[in-house]
């Protein structure tokens, strides 16, 4: 039987003259931090003062002895990073050049000192630059010619940490006659009946040339969990298949009766089955193989209609609307991100509602934790293969390596249930077409033949259970714009770049891949990040963690457009930033959702950062949630209220509606818009209640949509109030609405409930089942607001621990009370995000991880909009 011995102990890093103790798995940059030889580059400017790391060579070495039986020994990397040569006692084992790939060497009867030479990436870049010529890039880096995180090179929200090391594990395996080389199970559902599947392939030794070999597969019970194997063949729930290895290959095929299916959270459970390969001769067993699968179905129906040319994923036969958020690595030195953290981070994604990660094309493919944990979690994953703005060489040496590093990560990653696109790049085809690419190339290859070609057959051979669409945006084809939102993905940064929110509400795309709003980190990630700074907008530290183009710019135009830009006053510049970009994306996802199912997903830029920063997250550096994630939680949940301005492109839609009480309701047509954008990339109880705010897209009233993305039928009892700005309710109504699951409906607002265009003392609330939306007629900064007065009181949770409730008696109209619990202690978090209060209502936010503090301190903590 196959024997392992996992190196992870006695390495060491040369430096200078120096043998520093090396963590492995692990990089350069962690262990230098370990011992004290760099300064943390996530503080302050230290940035600047660790680039000499990313631009030198560096050697990892160890003492490899080993004393086995067995016929062969190799020596397994599971991830290099990047360009390296491997020898051993002196002599060459092998070399590398790609981190995104794993590798494998014999070194049986070979012992002595290992040694593992990084190149700086920098110098493998000009070495390839050399041989395939000059290719455009988005940000002046050379990443295009090397296989390695792209955005280890910095990008418009990360650092410029150019890492090298053993990044991911190494091992030794000892074998006799034959090992399991790859196993690929397909797994297909044809009514009750799951079946997978199983293409094995082995290697063999000389002695196993000829010899005769076994294979077995097994399938075990559909439970959640580990998902055992089942340890009867056949039965009710697993399945057992065996056959005779005379080459090198085998497939077997087994069906799984009454199977139960896989489901994206919010349609069904998780079940997972254990699929294990056992490879044996007449002396037992030589070899194992063991992962989890889950049975559904996926398709990515792309068919052209009255619309444009769709982009619907439909699992089990089910067409979603795909609740997205896009993933960067979790940390710019990946090692680091731990099992447990990858669950963390994709625990805080699932509750904000998300269904789908996708995991963005500048980063890597990630460990097995992250889609185990997807796969348990309900969350499905949309794969960018690892190409993002940039024009990428399709000669050698790049071409064996994208060939070599797509097959490998093909094979990997393809027993996850999860896992339901493959996509071809991030904003290439895009940036070929807008940004100056085409004429500059003259003809030169920039990776279409990746896209359009090699991937596409790569995964119809190895994984066709799944759909590949060619890159994000991609209309489906050169007849059109590739980022036309009529036709598949598109990607919407014209807002964010140069306009306000509201024009998020001016077309209908088939499918928003990304589209987002910056804010900065929480206060306590700034002040862990920049000890010692005063803090503003402007200050030094704040500057050198915003990495956009003209960022802050670009942030302080989002706030001016609807509030009194603070002068001066940091809290109040750091509360707007985020509301802003809560209220913005909330914008986004409220009119999309509520033209499903046109629309059939969104994908908000982004979830997550690898270090503190201002950006477009939703979760800071130090995994702290912004506003926006508990915004996310809101207009991401099954059922949604919101309130879409006068001039929202296609108002209309269809349902059941009826007016009680002194107001009416009516039922209309549907509608539908669509237009194509310009423009380029980011450089590359209940809520706020939605942001109804007029904001430049007047024209009309507002529009009530509900929206019913549940199993069951809606009926809501909406009720609907035009208050004065102090809370005097005006006019009151009541529409019954009933939506049909997984439909929307959309009526206009009666007349006499609906605030005068241009109002600035009337504004209109909708409550039904405990949700709220709110519409504005004008910005807040021309709102005659009334001064906002509460009563906070602190009380203790029965059963005790570290919780408390903040209780907020609202005296006077509050909108969007925030509590920033991290200024109460860098642990506390609340359990809600901004929130709108009427006069006489009482709202309870769960406060945990700072003991019990007094309602004065709670009460600095606390904020809303104040534009008197």
């Amino acid at each position: 039987m196959k024997d392992t011995t996992q190196l992870t102990e006695g390495w060491h890093l040369r430096h200078g003259d120096e043998l520093l103790d090396a963590r492995v798995p692990g990089c350069v940059h962690s262990d230098l931090l370990a011992a004290g030889a760099i300064p943390d580059p996530f503080i302050g400017l230290n940035e600047k003062e660790v680039a000499w790391v990313g631009r030198r060579e560096w050697t990892y070495t160890t003492h490899l002895a080993h004393d086995s039986a067995h016929e062969r020994t190799h020596l397994v990397f599971d991830g290099l990073d990047t360009a390296a040569r491997v020898t051993l006692a002196g002599e060459p084992v092998g070399a590398t050049r790609n981190m995104h790939r794993r590798y494998r060497f014999d070194v049986t009867g070979r012992t002595g000192e290992l040694e593992v030479r990084f190149a700086s990436a920098y110098d493998e870049a000009a070495a390839v630059r050399a041989v395939t010529g000059e290719r455009p890039n988005v940000y002046p880096e050379p990443s295009q010619y090397v296989r390695k995180m792209a955005c280890s090179f910095g990008w418009d929200w990360g650092p410029t940490v150019v890492t090298a090391g053993i990044w991911r594990g190494v091992r030794l395996e000892h074998w006799s006659t034959a090992r399991v080389a790859e196993v690929r199970p397909l797994v297909t559902v044809e009514g009750a009946t799951g079946r997978v599947e199983v293409r094995v392939d082995v290697e063999r030794t000389a002695r196993g040339e000829g010899r005769p070999l076994r294979v077995r597969a097994r399938v075990g019970g559909g439970g959640g969990g580990a998902g055992a194997a089942a340890e009867a063949a056949g039965g009710g729930d697993g399945a057992f298949a065996e056959a005779v290895v005379t080459g090198d290959e085998a497939v077997l095929r087994l069906e799984v009766p009454e199977v139960r299916l896989w489901w994206p959270r919010g349609y069904g459970d998780q079940p997972l089955y254990g699929l294990e390969v056992t490879l044996a001769d007449d002396d037992g067993p030589l070899d194992t193989w063991h992962r989890r699968i889950g049975f559904r179905t996926v398709e990515l129906d792309r068919s052209a209609d009255a619309h444009g040319t769709g982009f619907t994923l439909v699992v089990n036969g089910v067409r979603l609307f795909a609740r997205g958020v896009n993933w960067i690595p979790d940390d710019v030195l990946p090692s680091r991100v731990t099992p447990e953290r990858y669950r963390a981070r994709l625990a805080q994604a699932a509750d904000a509602n998300v269904d789908l990660v996708r995991v963005w094309g500048g980063g890597i493919y990630e460990d097995e934790a992250f889609y185990d944990a997807c796969d348990e979690l309900g969350l499905m994953v949309w794969q960018d293969f690892l190409f993002a703005c940039s024009a990428y060489p399709e000669e050698p040496p790049l071409r064996g390596e994208v060939e070599a590093e797509a097959r490998d990560n093909v094979v990997r990653l393809m027993p996850h249930p999860s896992l339901v696109l493959w996509n071809g790049n991030n904003e290439n085809l895009w940036g070929f077409r807008d940004w100056g690419w085409e004429a500059d190339l003259a003809g030169d290859s920039w990776g279409e033949g990746y896209y359009l070609g090699l991937l596409p057959r790569i995964v119809a051979e190895l994984d066709p259970t799944r759909p590949y669409t060619a890159g994000s945006p991609w209309s489906g084809s050169w007849d059109h714009h590739p980022n036309d939102p009529a036709h598949g993905t598109h990607h919407s940064w014209e807002v964010w770049n140069r306009q306000d929110y509201a024009e998020y509400r001016a077309n209908v795309p088939r499918f928003v891949a990304e589209f987002g709003w910056q804010a900065p980190p929480a206060l306590a990630t700034l002040r862990r990040a920049l000890p010692g700074e005063r803090l503003a907008p402007d200050s030094p530290g704040m500057l050198h963690h915003q990495k956009a183009e003209d960022g802050n710019g670009k942030l302080n135009r989002g706030v001016a457009r609807h509030f009194p830009l603070p002068d001066g006053d940091f809290d109040r510049w750091h509360y707007f930033t985020q509301l802003v970009q809560a209220r913005a994306v909330a914008a986004g996802i409220e009119h999309w959702r509520a033209h499903w199912p046109v629309c059939a997903g969104t994908v908000v830029w982004q979830l997550n950062d690898c270090w503190p920063v201002s950006s477009w997250s939703a979760i800071d550096g130090d995994g702290r949630p912004k506003p926006l994630h508990h915004e996310l939680r809101r207009v991401y949940a099954d059922r949604l209220l919101t309130l879409l301005p006068g001039g929202s492109r296609a108002d209309a839609g269809a349902g059941t509606v009826a007016g009680t009480g002194t107001g009416t309701g009516t039922g209309v047509g549907t509608g539908t818009g669509t237009g194509v954008g310009t423009g380029t990339g980011p450089e590359t109880g209940a809520g706020t209640g939605g942001d109804g705010t007029d904001a430049g897209r007047g024209g009309g009233g507002p529009t009530l949509a509900v929206i019913n993305q549940s199993a069951d039928p809606w009926h809501a009892a909406v009720t609907l109030r035009r208050l004065a700005a102090d809370g005097t309710v005006l006019h009151h109504t009541t529409l019954d609405v009933a939506v049909a699951p997984r439909s929307v409906v959309r009526v206009p607002v009666p007349e006499a409930a609906a605030p005068a265009e241009g109002t600035v003392k009337e504004f209109l609330v909708a409550d039904a089942d405990g949700l709220r939306a709110v519409h504005f007629p004008v910005p807040d900064k021309d709102f005659a607001y009334v001064p906002p007065r509460f009563d906070v009181a602190v009380e203790p949770v029965a059963g005790g621990g570290d919780r408390v409730d903040v209780v907020v008696s609202a005296h006077t109209p509050v909108r969007d009370l925030l509590l920033q619990a991290d200024r109460l202690g860098a642990a506390a978090a609340a359990d809600r995000g901004p929130q709108t209060l009427l006069p006489g209502e009482v709202t309870r936010i769960r406060l945990t991880g700072c003991g019990t503090p007094d309602a004065a301190d709670v009460r600095s903590a606390l904020f809303c909009v104040d534009v008197v």
